[in-house]
Order: structure tokens, then sequence, then C-alpha cells
């Protein structure tokens, strides 16, 4: 996987972005619904901060994340499965 730059995300989203894209890492309420592509629960549940960024998100999904790890609640599910430990 080639390096991921978070920089053009909020500053206190970008950790959980990087949790999430890097490790799997349950993302929160408004995270999940942008990596989901839920518009209307993105829309409701973002921050006075990520709401007037909300085309930067969409950009950054498609130009930075890895295609297979947002789009809809099954690939969320697989990512997040993929990076599971099993012991």
């Amino acid at each position: 996987m080639r390096d991921v730059d978070y920089s053009p995300l909020p500053e206190h989203m970008q950790e959980g972005a990087r949790n999430y894209i890097e490790h799997g890492e349950e993302p929160g309420g408004f995270l999940r619904a942008v990596l989901e592509n839920n518009l209307v629960s993105a829309f409701e549940r973002a921050d006075n901060t990520n709401l007037p960024r909300m085309y930067t998100w969409a950009s950054w999904l498609y130009n930075e994340a890895p295609s297979d790890c947002w789009g809809s609640p099954a690939k969320v599910a697989a990512w997040r499965k993929r990076h599971e430990v099993t012991e």
C-alpha cells in the first residue's frame, strides 16, 4: 500500500483516519458515515469543522484512501476484517 497523505483532513480527524486505514480500527460515527458513502448521515454527524470540509473529505477519499477501504458498509466491514489479528 502506498503512503496516504492525511494532511488535507482536519487535524483532529487525522489520527482516526490513519488508525482505520492502517490498522482497521473502528471509525467514529462521522468517519464511518463518510467511509460508507452515507451522505445524509455524514452531514448529520459532522461537527463545525468537518461540515464545511465535506468536499475535502470526498476529494481525500478519491485521491488518497485505498479504494477498497471505503464506498459502502460492506467495504468498510471487509477492510476491518482484513486487519483483524488472528490468534
